[in-house]
């Protein structure tokens, strides 16, 4: 959760970047950790058991109609994440990673692991994909994701 997220920052001291001390790069951490609960971790997961869950307890897929409705709202809220917290910045916070980039980078991987490729016709998001994984490092993500990206294979 976001809670225990704040609290381990604050209690073990981490480097500034993680959640900074500019007031300002810390408002924009804020301010992505307030909205994408309803946004992209909503969608996402929605998407995540439209696509894969629901048909494995039902032993049948959702009608397609259903998942283009899914798949729209959250193609939209990635439009909103794009435009409003990557704009032309590496990170949500600017030049360096921060919670909110992890927070992000979390959710984005639930569609994926249900086998919708999300940074496929989306350049900007692809690239940031790749430096968030490269400042936590490729092997820790893989590690953490293995589960998800597995999950279509239940």
């Amino acid at each position: 959760s976001i809670a225990i997220l704040l609290y381990m920052v604050r209690k073990f001291k981490t480097p500034d970047h993680w959640y900074p001390s500019d007031l300002q790069k810390r408002a924009r951490v804020d301010e992505y950790l307030s909205w994408q609960h309803f946004s992209i971790r909503g969608k996402g997961s929605k998407l995540f058991l439209m696509k894969l869950l629901l048909p494995l307890l039902m032993g049948q897929p959702l009608p397609p109609e259903k998942l283009e409705g899914a798949t729209e709202e959250l193609n939209a809220v990635l439009k909103q994440f794009e435009e409003k917290f990557l704009q032309d910045e590496p990170f949500i916070a600017g030049s360096e990673i921060s919670l909110a980039d992890l927070v992000a980078l979390v959710e984005l991987m639930q569609p994926v692991g249900s086998g919708y490729d999300l940074f496929e016709e989306r350049p900007k998001l692809a690239a940031w994909r790749r430096r968030v994984e490269e400042a936590v490092g490729k092997q820790l993500f893989q590690e953490a994701h293995e589960g998800i990206l597995n999950a279509k294979n239940l």
